[in-house]
């Protein structure tokens, strides 16, 4: 479980918030199946491999993964998120609270999975590399991790600053700035009793190069870097993602 110095960090109340949930209600559930079903196409798991999906949240993705015949465990920081994941369960899918800061204790996994930007949150640059190497020890010698994270290049060149969303009747204004080595989001709104509302994203702006160091200090060794869902190769300029393919 989660240290106490960590409580204070955004992630542990923003995740918990139905309000984030609502937010980001529209991520394309299709768009994460065509993904995982390309991945697990490029990474052909045998059917009694083991998979680990890192900062799972709501466990959508492993359900999918566990539909598709997988034996699946999902940790995630977010005791709301795991209680909402656990309703799925079975012999093959189990989920955990954990702070991937932490050793993880239920492995060892022929595959480590981190998706859709879930990394790069914390505020000390060496917990970056101390979650690499807790992956990397969970992994079976030869396993592979996945690291699914944004181009951070692109995403800084194209970064909007003021953004309007209106979700199920609630309006968000959202805008966007860097601060230092962070990518920065504030979120505000009107809860449904009308209460001002407040919440800030912070994403270390990772560089490829700064991916690279830390995946040497980890012991990882990098076999590839994909651009987008559909696996084409990384091109900084356009492509959309940043999807590293790791080795034990």
């Amino acid at each position: 479980m989660a240290h106490s110095h960590y409580q204070a960090e955004w992630f542990s109340t923003w995740f918990d918030s139905p309000y984030y949930h609502r937010l980001y209600r529209d991520r394309d559930q299709n768009e994460a199946q065509h993904f995982l079903d390309n991945l697990l196409l490029r990474l052909h798991p045998k059917p009694h491999e083991r998979l680990l999906d890192l900062a799972c949240g709501k466990g959508r993705h492993a359900v999918y993964l566990n539909q598709r015949g997988y034996d699946v465990t999902g940790i995630d920081l977010s005791p709301e998120s795991i209680a909402q994941a656990r309703q799925a369960e079975n012999e093959r899918l189990r989920f955990y609270v954990h702070d991937m800061r932490e050793p993880l204790p239920h492995g060892p996994f022929d595959f480590v999975l981190n998706l859709f930007t879930s990394f790069g949150y914390f505020d000390e640059e060496a917990e970056n590399v101390v979650a690499l190497r807790h992956a990397a020890d969970a992994l079976r010698p030869g396993g592979k991790l996945v690291i699914d994270f944004m181009n951070t290049e692109r995403t800084i060149r194209e970064l909007v600053s003021h953004e309007e969303k209106l979700v199920d009747g609630t309006r968000f204004l959202l805008s966007r700035h860097l601060d230092r080595d962070f990518i920065v989001k504030d979120i505000r709104f009107r809860d449904d009793q009308g209460r001002e509302q407040y919440f800030q994203e912070r994403v270390r702006a990772l560089s490829r190069e700064r991916f690279e160091e830390y995946f040497y200090l980890a012991g990882l060794r990098l076999a590839e870097v994909l651009g987008d869902y559909d696996l084409r190769p990384y091109d900084a300029a356009s492509s959309a993602r940043m999807i590293f393919i790791l080795k034990k």
